[in-house]
């Protein structure tokens, strides 16, 4: 069996490259709004769907106009899939799985564009994109290859799936998929249930706690620095305001991009915590693995615990463990959020009817046994792993 993994690595462009990674960006947004407004055009006047293959013959044809003749200074790769990428969001709609596709904005969109998989290069340090010179003399080619910030991440000379160039408001990213074989042998250990919770972040029913990240000195510095930051920039747009508009002002600029800078910060840490605790349980290489499906949505509703719940980063977590199971030959068991795991005595197997969230010991109106809360949900919904694979 063959998987795909995905890997990404931060790039270190020099101004050079940035210009042209943002002009790429740029060439496939164009792309994007040309194919919109083509199909919303063909819709009004009564035709049918117009298929990408079509669209990308007529963008060719566009491109050697002299109004259009900067696309040719670029990847046709680029456009070719973000035209793909409009007709792809088009049928999403039509068969009700998302929203309708709105134009990209180049303020508010995220620059992204595709790279070819074919003509894409990596060493141990550099990626090779295409056309990222505009000549191609050898002291200019060199602006083809850039530099890596992770060297050996990427396996070289291999098969590479949708390469994708991103930018996420500070840092330039590149996406690839590579097929890797699966593992064959099983594990054998007994199988582990996690529950996920707020005043720690993962408690599993072999005993392993890992506390909360958010309670730490070095995350609670960041969020009294991004508070800060926040009032600060508050009072910037209370004084520069000009009757209903709001002027930007480069110092305003400025604390917006340190403001970014710290909320980047504050998340990487976070979900890099929640890889080492995700990869520290698949490890022990359990025979399966049970997590509960979680209502975030109706717990967000609770005012007083939303933030402490939005920090935890509950999907991210889930995610993180069903993919690694998967790349380990691990049973992923979901339960259903129904399921009364905290209500329920790990003892004897007696159901409270009513569970209160301050009452953080269980003890057992039948047999009398206590136990820690989240403890007592993780050994029950490891018995429920049991249960089904028995």
């Amino acid at each position: 069996m063959i998987i795909i993994k995905s890997i990404k690595v931060m790039l270190i462009p020099n101004n050079k490259q940035k210009s042209r990674l943002f002009a790429s960006a740029g060439t496939a947004r164009f792309a994007y709004n040309w194919a919109l407004e083509r199909q919303q055009e063909n819709y009004k006047n009564g035709g049918k769907f117009i298929s990408d293959n079509d669209l990308r013959k007529e963008f060719t044809q566009l491109k050697e106009q002299e109004k259009y003749r900067w696309l040719n200074d670029y990847s046709n790769n680029i456009p070719k899939q973000a035209i793909k990428d409009a007709c792809d969001s088009y049928k999403r709609f039509f068969k009700k799985q998302a929203k309708h596709p709105r134009f990209k904005s180049k303020k508010r969109s995220r620059p992204s564009f595709y790279v070819d998989n074919v003509k894409i290069q990596f060493s141990e340090t550099h990626v090779k994109l295409e056309k990222i010179a505009s000549s191609a003399k050898k002291s200019r080619a060199k602006l083809n290859w850039i530099r890596l910030a992770e060297h050996n991440r990427i396996p070289i000379a291999c098969k590479y799936i949708n390469p994708r160039v991103t930018f996420d408001g500070i840092n330039w990213w590149i996406s690839v998929g590579i097929e890797c074989e699966d593992k064959m042998g099983l594990p054998k250990n007994g199988g582990i249930g996690i529950d996920l919770g707020i005043k720690d972040s993962a408690i599993c029913s072999d005993g392993s706690v890992y506390k909360n990240i958010s309670k730490t000195k070095k995350v609670k510095k960041i969020e009294k620095k991004r508070r800060r930051l926040q009032r600060q920039i508050s009072r910037k747009y209370v004084m520069n305001q000009k009757g209903e508009r709001y002027c930007k002002t480069s110092n305003l600029i400025k604390l917006e991009k340190q403001l970014l800078k710290v909320n980047h910060r504050r998340t990487n840490i976070r979900h890099n915590y929640l890889h080492h605790i995700t990869t520290d349980i698949v490890n022990r290489e359990p025979m399966f693995v049970v997590m509960e499906d979680l209502n975030v949505k109706g717990m967000m509703k609770n005012k007083y615990l939303a933030k402490a719940i939005q920090q935890q980063s509950f999907y991210v977590f889930y995610r993180q463990m069903q993919y690694k199971c998967l790349w380990n030959n691990i049973k992923f068991i979901e339960v259903d959020r129904w399921y009364p795991s905290s209500k329920t005595c790990s003892n004897c197997g007696c159901v409270k009817d009513q569970l209160k969230l301050s009452e953080r010991k269980y003890v057992c109106q039948r047999c009398g046994f206590v136990i820690d809360r989240d403890r007592n949900a993780s050994i029950n919904l490891m018995k429920y792993g049991q249960r089904s694979i028995a």
